[in-house]
């Protein structure tokens, strides 16, 4: 663990975003001649200095030993791709062992594409293991602000303590996110970002300053176009919070409902869509399409992105030495369609239990899953995923049936739950444990083969985020915690009035998750407290409460 924590302010000293070549495998002898950065990277002056064409931040993600993805992109208006040359730009990068790059661990050049909206993806290795990097960017004659990133322990490194942040669904239409600011003073080795980075709803916000940018048909409630995502990504990096967060450690991302559109499945338009609104699956799979190329744009992903493809793989997993094998799951691109035909896709449980042929993930990722699993020599075994795996019944508003399930949750697959987690058990899979978001609420819960059955042993815990902003209902609140310990006896703890994100401190010996939250998101910095604290005990699968 390094001891340097970046000021989160610093990254308020620049922004934006480069060019657009994804370089596999990029390794570059240190360049000799200095960049000349100015000593001062704070306040108004260098703020103003660095804004263009940086204004959407730097980030990095997908660590690992030897290596980590850099990203920006380089803008001059941010809802205007054109704004930027109709050519190819010229963007310089270094990494360093120190943040004034005195001592350069690697630097090259690559190019940002007008076609993929002037972004860069520089996939960096022949880096140490487990160790912090800075980086930068130089585009016209301009420096953007440094970010801070850290490579994976070797694969044969056994460490004695991995700090990962879990963070998902940022509304940012319904308030703020000082949350994003606690983030950025953590001292995390990786952050998980879970999905719905962003939302795609038309202009709707008590808050002034946080109303969604137009897409171009407004009225849909929905985004269709490329420039509309890229937009709506441009407008989500735009907030201060959300750069500095980017900037201090590297982050791995996966995508769920929103970044496309509300409880899509593979080719499937949302449910509830009528007239305008609703799609064919071929005018689906453009829609599709151009918000992969926009989440791949704005991301720091190391994937393979076909330009007008409405596919990209994004599930892929991380090892952090022999301490935690992590596998980053899609569960979007490849599901079946939520059972049952139910408005919402809230409905009957029976239609999950009844949905044998039922997927969230496909078959060839639920092999690729299988296999990382099941031949994994760390001591933790990590999904990290969408939706909430654990069993969850709610009390029914008209009564008739008493409780309903959420089908476009693991509830409304059961049969591939059952699946998944029998395999747990029966392959003996070492320390299970599962990070989900979604739901805009914290759940803690042990996951069981038989959640009938009280006295099934448990066999794995699941760790589900509670949102960055995006509103959970108030009112139903009290009535899920007094109705858990009868209708869902395996939920550890239940919270849907708070907002932030998870801190997980994992040894050898113990998982400990912090849920980190604020009192409000209605103003832009506040502070972040622990609310409660959960653990594993190594070898011993089940929560306690700390």
């Amino acid at each position: 663990m390094g001891e340097f924590v970046l000021d989160r302010r610093l990254a308020l000293t620049g922004a934006a975003a480069a060019g657009a070549l994804l370089l596999t495998g990029v390794t570059a002898r240190p360049a000799a001649a200095s960049w000349n950065e100015p000593e001062t990277t704070t306040g108004d002056q260098a703020a103003a200095e660095t804004a263009v064409p940086f204004l959407l931040g730097v980030a990095s993600g997908d660590p690992l030993a030897d290596g980590v993805i850099l990203w920006t992109r380089l803008v001059r208006d941010v809802y205007d791709a054109g704004s930027m040359p109709s050519r190819p730009i010229t963007v310089a990068w270094q990494v360093a062992h120190d943040r004034r790059f005195h001592h350069l661990a690697a630097a090259g050049v690559t190019r940002a594409l007008p076609e993929l909206a002037h972004s860069v993806h520089v996939d960096v290795r022949g880096l140490e293991p487990g160790r912090d990097y800075f980086y930068r960017f130089r585009a016209g004659g301009q420096l953007s602000p440094v970010g801070r990133t850290r490579t994976a322990p070797a694969c044969s490194a056994d460490p004695q303590l991995l700090r990962l942040g879990v963070v998902n669904c940022q509304d940012f239409q319904n308030g703020y996110w000082p949350t994003f600011w606690g983030l950025a003073d953590e001292d995390l080795d990786v952050v998980f970002h879970l999905g719905d980075y962003i939302y795609e709803y038309d202009p709707n916000s008590r808050f002034p300053d946080r109303a969604h940018v137009a897409p171009q048909t407004p009225g849909l409630d929905q985004l269709s176009t490329l420039a509309d995502y890229r937009n709506r990504h441009a407008q989500y990096k735009g907030d201060p919070a959300l750069r500095a967060a980017h900037a201090v450690a590297p982050w791995v991302v996966t995508w769920d409902d929103h970044e496309t559109e509300n409880n899509y499945a593979g080719f499937v338009d949302e449910i509830d869509d009528t007239g305008a609104k609703k799609q064919t699956p071929e005018e689906f799979r453009r829609q599709r399409a151009a918000a992969y190329q926009a989440y791949y744009e704005h991301m720091p992903i190391r994937a393979d992105l076909r330009p007008g493809s409405a596919s990209m793989r994004i599930y892929r997993r991380f090892d952090f030495g022999r301490l935690a094998r992590i596998n980053v799951l899609d569960t979007r691109q490849y599901r079946t369609d939520q059972p049952g035909g139910f408005p919402g896709d809230f409905g009957l449980e029976s239609a999950g239990r009844l949905n044998t042929a039922g997927t969230l993930t496909g078959d060839v990722q639920e092999q690729w899953l299988t296999r990382g699993l099941t031949s994994s020599p760390t001591r933790w075994n990590v999904i990290a995923q969408q939706t909430m795996m654990s069993r969850t019944r709610f009390p029914n508003p008209t009564g008739v049936p008493p409780t309903i399930v959420d089908l476009d949750q693991w509830d409304g697959y059961a049969p591939a739950r059952q699946r998944l987690l029998r395999l747990l058990a029966d392959a003996h899979v070492a320390n299970p444990v599962v990070l989900s978001g979604d739901i805009h609420s914290t759940w803690f819960s042990d996951l069981k083969v038989d959640f009938d059955d009280p006295a099934s042993p448990t066999v794995a815990v699941e760790f589900v985020s509670t949102s960055i902003s995006s509103s959970f209902p108030v009112a139903f609140d009290a009535p899920i915690k007094q109705v858990n310990p009868l209708l869902n006896p395996h939920v550890r703890y239940f919270n849907g009035l708070r907002r932030g994100y998870l801190r997980c401190e994992v040894t050898p010996g113990t998982w400990r998750t912090d849920v980190r939250v604020v009192d409000t998101i209605d103003v832009r910095d506040a502070p972040v407290r622990t609310d409660v604290s959960f653990a594993v005990q190594a070898g011993t699968p089940g929560l306690m409460a700390l």
